[in-house]
């Protein structure tokens, strides 16, 4: 374990979190109380950074990237209110999907905004970057990359999938993941958030269609490795049905681990509650189980990484992340290294 610069109390940390999907937008909301926080506490953010995954071609995104030929909104969106004030009104607005069946059906508000902004800049980066004004999110949000990217893998028979909402359904049968095209690079502004960063994490998100594309941005992975941030990986709460079948926290890790092998995890983030009967049998139904909890086995380290356990679901129905408890524990993974962090 190295010994990192935020070994005892901390103020002021950069932090750049990399992912998409529900997952990225929860922990992003539980980060951003500590934004500017008060300067007496423990640990503050001093900047809260995200960088996106931008393969999506499925829903409202998907519609708006084929139409107007602009990248896929719909994360970005997400990570955009997950980091604003929650009272504010634009927020709101942000989150609002229009019904019925016309044209407009399905699209959120947020998505059409971005939309029509990049046409006015012409610069979907810089459309981004002012919504984020707009709304008053609390952090800087950054495409992976600003190129068409498409996911594309090859599979164990030799056929090639292209399309994230194709691939989400084939985990168990891809032999390679990668990004069409494969020279795509990321925005200079990202890769400086990734060398400045004294926290970086990976994940939550879906394995194949979230995690891994990001870090498949030429220089991604590599600026991660040279950074000398704590670096993070947190698993998901529950297996995703065709995509992750049967993955354990481990085996989660280990294919991150195929796809950058250069980057020295130093946690991994792993909930040890179990859900309760009833999700147990609904999620059972739809083919997914719970990762982590497996009675009494507790390893310390997963490939190296020291393993930090804790309850870290949310109430309700549906499994959930708890967006506090989850921004709690990565944090004290930071200011207390080598420590075996509870939640």
């Amino acid at each position: 374990m190295r010994n990192h610069l935020f070994s005892q109390n901390s103020r002021g940390l950069n932090f750049v979190a990399i992912g998409g999907g529900n997952g990225l937008s929860t922990l992003l909301s539980g980060l951003k109380r500590f934004v500017g926080a008060d300067e007496t506490e423990p640990v503050w953010l001093k900047n809260l950074s995200a960088i996106v995954a931008v393969s999506d071609d499925g829903g409202s995104s998907g519609r708006l990237r084929e139409e107007l030929q602009m990248l896929p909104p719909g994360d970005i969106r997400n990570c955009m209110v997950a980091m604003s004030e929650d009272s504010h009104l634009l927020s709101k607005l942000f989150r609002h999907r229009f019904s019925g069946d016309g044209e407009l059906g399905g699209h959120s508000f947020g998505n059409l905004f971005l939309a029509a902004l990049t046409e006015i800049t012409g610069d979907f980066a810089e459309a981004v970057k002012l919504s984020s004004e707009i709304i008053a999110s609390k952090g800087h949000i950054y495409p992976a990359t600003m190129a068409d990217v498409r996911l594309a893998a090859e599979l164990r028979d030799g056929t090639v999938i292209r399309g994230e909402t194709n691939i989400g359904k084939l985990g168990n049968f891809i032999k390679r993941l990668y990004l069409e095209p494969e020279d795509c690079h990321p925005l200079p502004e990202a890769l400086a958030a990734i060398y400045e960063a004294d926290v970086i994490t990976v994940g939550p998100g879906s394995l194949f269609t979230s995690l891994v594309p990001p870090i498949l941005v030429h220089g991604v992975s590599e600026a991660i490795a040279e950074s000398s941030a704590v670096k993070v990986f947190i698993c998901n709460l529950m297996t995703q049905p065709g995509e992750t079948d049967g993955l354990t926290s481990r085996k989660h890790l280990e294919i991150v681990r195929e796809y950058a092998p250069e980057i020295d995890f130093d946690y991994v983030v792993v909930n040890n509650c179990p859900i309760n009967d009833e999700q147990l049998m609904r999620y059972a139904e739809e083919g997914a189980e719970q990762i982590g909890v497996h009675g009494s086995i507790t390893p310390e380290t997963i490939e190296g990484a020291e393993v930090v356990y804790g309850n870290l679901l949310d109430e309700g129905e549906m499994v959930r992340h708890h967006p506090e408890k989850l921004a709690q524990v990565v944090l004290l993974c930071a200011v207390q290294p080598g420590k075996n962090v509870l939640v």
